[in-house]
């Protein structure tokens, strides 16, 4: 399956060099370009792509409020946001609007299409030292309320959903719970079917909202 990647930056060296790099690969078929955020959202209505790389710093409208507006729309495409500096408040901002990874422009050209193969797959890209921005976000915030939804998790999606949050990978729960890997895949599915989310980036966002993790060191 050929994965669709449109691509939005207000530079178009940018822009040619990672259509270049995405449109070599043989799964991935770049669709169109835009250098701000409304281009980028009638790009994504007409070319219906798969992923979106957006920048954060664009004209007329900057990325984070694009990618609300396309998520809103089309929650079925996947948005990774990309900019050149590594600063705070953009992850979360990123991430609640909708995004389902964040990356540095000056990341490994292996790593940006792998990237894209990752979100297209529905999963997210969500580092540990992202998860850490977003504690720190959160922790500088007013407390949470548990919403209703977590209600309706078990104790075991529960102490998923914790590690999820601190950034742990399914390897990673199965080896500290003792489950199988395939056993926490399922897990994760279906917290993220009963919170209502699009993917892991969305269900650290709830767990750390809901006040069921706190930020602070993992015990």
């Amino acid at each position: 399956m050929t994965i669709r990647v449109a691509i939005a930056d207000d530079q178009a060296m940018v822009r040619a060099g990672f259509a270049a790099l995405l449109g070599a690969q043989p799964d991935i078929e770049v669709v169109g370009e835009a250098h701000n955020g409304e281009e980028a959202i009638a790009l994504v209505a007409a070319a219906q792509p798969d992923v979106v790389l957006m920048d954060v710093r664009m004209p007329v409208l900057d990325g984070i409020e694009a990618t609300g507006s396309i998520v809103q729309s089309d929650p079925h495409v996947r948005v990774i946001m990309l900019t050149t500096f590594d600063i705070d408040e953009y992850v979360y901002d990123a991430i609640r609007a909708g995004a389902s990874g964040f990356l540095l422009k000056d990341a490994l050209p292996a790593d940006l299409v792998n990237a894209v193969r990752v979100v297209a797959a529905g999963d997210a890209l969500l580092a540990p030292k992202v998860t850490r921005r977003m504690i720190e976000r959160f922790a500088a915030g007013p407390a949470p309320r548990r919403p209703v939804e977590l209600e309706g998790l078990t104790e075991r999606e529960r102490e998923v959903l914790v590690q999820v949050a601190r950034g742990r990978s399914n390897q990673e729960i199965s080896r500290d719970l003792f489950i199988a890997e395939q056993t926490v895949k399922s897990h994760v599915s279906r917290v993220l079917a009963k919170l209502g989310v699009r993917d892991r980036a969305q269900a650290v966002v709830a767990a750390y909202e809901s006040g069921l993790v706190v930020p602070g060191p993992a015990r």
